[in-house]
């Protein structure tokens, strides 16, 4: 499950401690300016599960210098040992900008600094000169005994290239289908085999597909108002584009349902686990499954992610 980034950072623990008891695989805490810090999410859940495996989705490369990341992530790893998936990724522009750390090349700045954080977590002293990261003899103190693989949050072709030379996999934002994984993973060069590949997605459960997609359709058009490579590569994205386009949401609310199995978690309990397993199919590792962003919706939805995960 993740963790959207308008809870109240009280409720991480509440969600933490249902998914560790109910029996789901991990939980994902969101960074977004200037919302919520990812590592004190990621360090309040790890403290109250035994069995959890914490991910952050996404650390921005420059909020941090490479040594304080490689510090934050060391010490989460040292609170729950082997239950850390670390992701780090360009952050949004715009935002970078108001903080006044907006780099002139954000695929440059990213891969310098998963290069020096994986290096200083694997225990090795870095010096590096380069044009974002600036380190002289820095070495951690307590690096982890095993490592986590660095996960690169990105989407586009040279990011996703940059990825597969500098990180230890992906985490693909939502919406993440099948074709989408299949196509990034091409674009790094990489193999799922040895490239750790994590997708977030936004679940809705209901007895009936109508009213699944009826809930959903509104998000699937702001989605199609900005299209990025996770649509744009959908094997359907030209007709989904044209329904959208001449009837607006009605038309998405009434699409094919394998055209939702293939996009997201959304219309029964059975449509959901086949989009799981289509994702498995593509290599996929980790899932993490967006509930609706009000409190009360997302403590109700927690018994869907945990049927999912039992399945």
């Amino acid at each position: 499950m993740c963790f959207d980034r308008t809870f109240p950072p009280s409720f991480v623990t509440e969600i933490a401690r249902s998914l560790d008891h109910g029996g789901a695989g991990q939980l994902w805490v969101i960074e977004d300016c200037f919302f919520t810090s990812g590592p004190s999410l990621a360090a309040a859940a790890l403290s109250v599960t035994e069995r959890l495996t914490v991910g952050i989705g996404i650390l921005p490369a420059v909020v941090r210098t490479a040594a304080v990341t490689a510090m934050e992530i060391a010490t989460l790893y040292g609170l729950g040992p082997g239950r850390v998936l670390p992701g780090i990724g360009h952050g949004v522009q715009p935002w970078m900008g108001q903080m006044g750390v907006r780099p002139a090349s954000p695929v440059t700045a990213l891969e310098e600094v998963m290069v020096a954080v994986t290096r200083l977590l694997a225990g090795e002293e870095v010096t590096s000169h380069g044009h974002y990261v600036q380190l002289d003899a820095v070495q951690l103190d307590q690096p982890p005994a095993d490592p986590p693989p660095l996960l690169a949050g990105v989407r586009g072709p040279r990011s996703l290239a940059m990825a597969g030379r500098a990180a230890g996999g992906l985490v693909l934002a939502e919406p993440a289908g099948a074709s989408y994984v299949r196509w990034s993973l091409e674009q790094a060069g990489r193999s799922a085999d040895d490239f750790h590949v994590a997708v977030f997605g936004v679940v809705c459960v209901a007895k009936e597909r109508s009213e699944a997609y009826r809930t959903m359709a509104p998000w699937l058009g702001r989605q199609l108002d900005h299209p990025t490579p996770s649509l744009t590569t959908l094997p359907f994205y030209d007709d989904l584009a044209a329904r959208y386009a001449s009837k607006g949401i009605d038309g998405l609310a009434t699409v094919p349902p394998e055209w939702w199995i293939e996009m997201a978690p959304v219309g029964t309990m059975d449509d959901a686990a086949a989009h799981l397993r289509s994702l498995e199919d593509a290599g996929v590792r980790s899932v993490g499954l967006y509930p609706i962003p009000d409190v009360d919706a997302a403590r109700a939805q927690v018994a869907d992610v945990l049927e999912l995960a039992a399945r």
